[in-house]
C-alpha cells in the first residue's frame, strides 16, 4: 500500500467533513436570516411543510427542523404531501421517510394527474393547472390541519427565474415574495428558502442523501419557458460570479423614483424645488458600475 496514499485520505475525509459543516451552518444561518428578516415564523405558530419529493422541499424541511431546536420562540411543523397518483409514484418513499424522522406528517390523496391529462392537449405545456389545482388542494388541508402558516420550498435562483419570466413573457416587474397572504385571503405563504442558492442545495442534497422523487408528470418537458430562463441563470453565474447576488439584492433595493410606475411614485407633482437632492436625476454624469466579474461573495 503506497503510505502517501493512505496519508492523504483521512486528510480528503476531514477537507469534505469541514465544508459539509460550513454548508450547514450557512443553510441555518441564512434560512434564519429570512424568517427574522421577514417575520415569517412567530411564537405558536403551526407551519405546514409542503414536501413533493424534490431536493428543494427535503432541504427546507431539514433545516426548519434543525432551527426548531435552537429557535427561541415555540413552533410546530407538520410535513404535507400531495400525492397526485402520477403513473408509477412510489407512495411509500415519503411516508418511510418521514416516519423515520419522527416529525408529524399527512399524505393527501388527490388524482390530479388525471385531471391535467385529460384537459391539456399532448405537447402543451401541464404547469399552470397542475399548480392551480395544486394550491387549491394544499389551502383546504392547511385549514384542516390548522396550520397558520404554509412553507413552500422556493429558492433565490426561483425568485429571479419569476421575476426574469414576468419582464419577458408578462410585461411586469414582479417576482416571487418570501411572504405573502394566499389568493384565497385565508393563509400565509413563506419561502424560508428565500436566500439560497439552488448551488448549496443541491450539495446538501447530495450530503444528506434524501430520497429524491423525480416528478414524472411535467419534469420531463422540454423547452419550459423556466427551464431556458434558468438555463441562462445558471451560465451567467458560471460566467460572471457575483451577478445573481447582485441581482438578488437589487429585489431588496427598489428606488420608485427611478422607474417608471406611476402608481409607485408621483411623477406628476415633480417640480424644482431649489434644493439639492441627493437621489435626484444625474443625467449628465456618466452611470459608474463595477466592472462584470468583479466583484464575488464568499463565505
Amino acid at each position: 500500500m503506497n503510505p502517501t496514499a493512505s496519508a492523504q485520505a483521512p486528510d480528503r475525509q476531514d477537507k469534505a467533513e469541514r465544508e459539509q459543516h460550513k454548508l450547514e451552518k450557512r443553510l441555518c444561518r441564512e434560512v434564519g436570516r429570512a424568517i427574522v428578516d421577514y417575520q415569517m415564523i412567530k411564537e405558536g405558530d403551526k407551519v405546514m411543510v409542503c414536501v413533493s419529493g424534490g431536493k428543494d422541499s427535503y432541504g427546507m424541511l431539514d433545516i426548519l427542523l434543525k432551527l426548531q431546536q435552537r429557535a427561541p420562540i415555540r413552533f410546530e411543523l407538520v410535513a404535507v404531501n400531495l400525492d397526485q397518483k402520477q403513473p408509477g409514484f412510489p407512495a411509500h418513499v415519503l411516508p418511510q421517510y418521514l416516519g423515520g424522522l419522527g416529525v408529524p406528517f399527512h399524505i393527501e390523496t388527490q388524482d390530479t394527474y388525471s385531471i391535467v391529462k385529460r384537459v391539456i392537449p399532448e405537447g402543451k405545456t401541464m404547469c399552470s393547472l397542475c399548480s392551480r389545482l395544486r394550491r387549491g388542494i394544499l389551502y383546504r388541508v392547511a385549514e384542516e390541519l390548522g396550520c397558520t402558516k404554509i412553507a413552500l420550498g422556493h429558492h433565490r435562483d426561483d425568485i429571479l427565474q419569476t421575476l426574469f419570466l414576468n419582464m419577458f413573457f408578462a410585461s411586469k416587474l414582479k417576482g416571487m415574495p418570501p411572504k405573502l397572504a394566499s389568493d384565497d385571503g385565508k393563509n400565509v405563504v413563506i419561502r424560508p428558502l428565500a436566500y439560497i442558492s439552488e448551488k448549496d442545495l443541491s450539495a446538501w442534497a447530495q450530503v444528506r442523501q434524501f430520497p429524491i422523487i423525480p416528478c414524472t408528470l411535467c419534469g420531463s418537458q422540454d423547452g419550459l419557458q423556466r427551464q431556458v430562463v434558468g438555463d441562462m441563470l445558471r451560465e451567467w453565474d458560471k460566467k460572471f460570479p457575483g451577478r445573481l447576488d447582485n441581482m438578488f439584492t437589487a429585489l431588496q433595493s427598489v428606488v420608485p423614483s427611478h422607474l417608471m410606475d406611476r402608481q409607485l411614485h408621483d411623477f406628476a407633482s415633480i417640480s424644482a424645488t431649489g434644493l439639492p437632492n441627493p437621489q435626484g436625476d444625474k443625467a449628465f454624469d456618466p452611470e459608474s458600475f463595477a466592472q462584470q466579474g468583479a466583484i464575488r461573495f464568499v463565505d
